[in-house]
């Protein structure tokens, strides 16, 4: 798990018990004797469960448990009061849907008083925490080049996240006290001992990108022996700095040679049946809102309903995608083109049906035929493909698993639209494919379906 990862975990369960204590503390204020009778009466202990459940699950909507995208003491009040107002409503049709499960009269409204008061307190203390130089892990560069230069930046892009860097170290004794980007060279690598003494860095990342005969093995070696400092590559740092594997830094051998265990394998064996049985179940809850769009995208223009597109798909072998059409008719006849913002050539249904993803519900059937996955990276057109497999030699690794609906690339990068932008989310998909497991699965699921209710991202 990445260090951001498991400061969330961390939060997420703090916050567990303080908004059970939040919920017995409103017991207490409104029934004060009776309140162990109505906790353990009457299902008081699962009441305050449901209500844990769903208030995390409003903050993970609003980004609370994302400290990277959260920041300014206004936003994390701003935000704790939209989850809040929405987990306000959501309980409130629960409690109405089910009578049995409302806790008593008054306890609602004090427990999301004080919910709102002590949450703001603590993230506020989080907030300070995380940002405390004292508590991050103090991170040495073995480096100078741009290689270096771009870790440092993504680092210091998220220091919430927990680093931070304290130089780097070069050959070049000019550089010595030069700055890079923020933090300077601090020495040259024959002093790396002495450095480290000096510095007390908790991790040594190697950014050098040339190796041959310019390593300090010898001190490395020592100082992780003896001082027991970590000494990691700059390409795994970077994966899990960022949640995406970097085509400038890694190497073919980091790819070949990582290894699933027993355990995902089996998984994705079982793949294949999750995928039939959860597209039978898609296409069956979204039967009527299919209809609806087919009869809508016919009374505001004539053509096809549905679109099919040549796609690339496993191992390169092309299928035809299935979509609602979200254009007008022949809005490719001079030639396929990158979808743009506010795109002249969606109609007016079109722009609602891409906004919440409803043109992309009849690849259902897509997955149902054996052409594509629930989760994996999104198939691109062979026109496309083409053009990106020669700007980056890793493109083609895309195709080594099933497209999928969604993927890990979809919900950490924007709609894509150049040339550019496709090489930046196959940096997600090559992190996809190479760290695949049910858990990462999970993850995209629940991401995807916030995507949905917010409309971000869309085209």
């Amino acid at each position: 798990m990445s260090r951001n990862g498991s400061r969330a975990l961390c939060v997420w369960l703090f916050e567990s018990v303080l908004i059970c204590s939040c919920g017995v503390a409103a017991i207490w204020i409104r029934f004060g004797p009776e309140t162990g009778a109505v906790l353990n009466g009457g299902r008081g202990w699962l009441k305050v469960l449901l209500s844990m459940v769903v208030i995390q699950s409003s903050f993970y909507i609003f980004d609370l448990y994302d400290f990277g995208r959260v920041r300014r003491g206004v936003t994390i009040y701003i935000r704790l009061c939209q989850a809040i107002g929405l987990a306000s409503v959501a309980l409130a049709l629960i409690f109405y849907a089910i009578p049995e499960m409302t806790v008593g009269r008054g306890v609602f409204l004090v427990t999301m008083l004080l919910m709102l008061t002590v949450m703001t307190w603590w993230r506020l203390g989080v907030r300070w925490l995380l940002g405390h130089p004292r508590l991050a892990e103090r991170v040495l560069i073995l480096g100078t080049g741009k290689t270096a230069v771009d870790v440092a930046r993504e680092a210091l892009e998220r220091q919430e996240v927990g680093y931070k860097i304290v130089g780097f170290v070069g050959e070049d004794p000019l550089l010595v006290g030069r700055s890079l980007i923020n933090p300077t060279v601090v020495g040259v690598t024959c002093d790396l001992e002495d450095i480290v003494r000096r510095h007390s860095p908790d991790r040594i990342v190697v950014a050098v990108n040339d190796r041959r005969g310019r390593l300090p093995l010898a001190d490395l070696l020592t100082l992780k022996l003896r001082d027991d400092i970590p000494v990691e590559e700059c390409a795994s740092f970077y994966e899990r700095l960022t949640g995406k594997i970097s085509t400038e830094m890694t190497r073919p051998s980091s790819l070949i040679f990582s290894q699933g265990s027993r355990g995902l394998r089996l998984y994705r064996r079982a793949r294949r049946l999750i995928d039939v049985i959860a597209a039978v179940v898609g296409l069956i809850l979204s039967l009527p809102l299919m209809l609806l769009t087919a009869i809508a995208i016919r009374l505001e223009s004539k053509g096809p309903v549905l679109y099919l597109q040549e796609r690339v798909g496993v191992r390169g072998r092309n299928f035809r995608i299935v979509k609602f059409r979200s254009m007008v008719v022949d809005a490719e006849k001079n030639g396929p083109v990158w979808a743009e913002q506010s795109d002249r050539r969606v109609t007016r249904v079109g722009r609602i049906i891409r906004k919440l993803r409803i043109d992309e519900l009849p690849q259902f059937l897509n997955v149902l035929r054996g052409d594509m996955s629930f989760i994996g990276p999104r198939p691109e057109r062979p026109v496309f493909v083409n053009q990106l497999e020669r700007e980056s030699e890793y493109y083609s690794q895309r195709h080594l698993v099933k497209p999928g609906l969604t993927g890990w690339a979809q919900i950490r990068y924007p709609y894509g639209a150049s040339v550019e932008d496709a090489i930046q989310k196959l940096q997600y998909d090559l992190y996809y494919i190479k760290n695949q497991s049910p858990i990462l699965d999970a993850m995209i699921l629940f991401e995807t379906m916030r995507i949905v209710l917010f409309g971000r991202g869309a085209r």
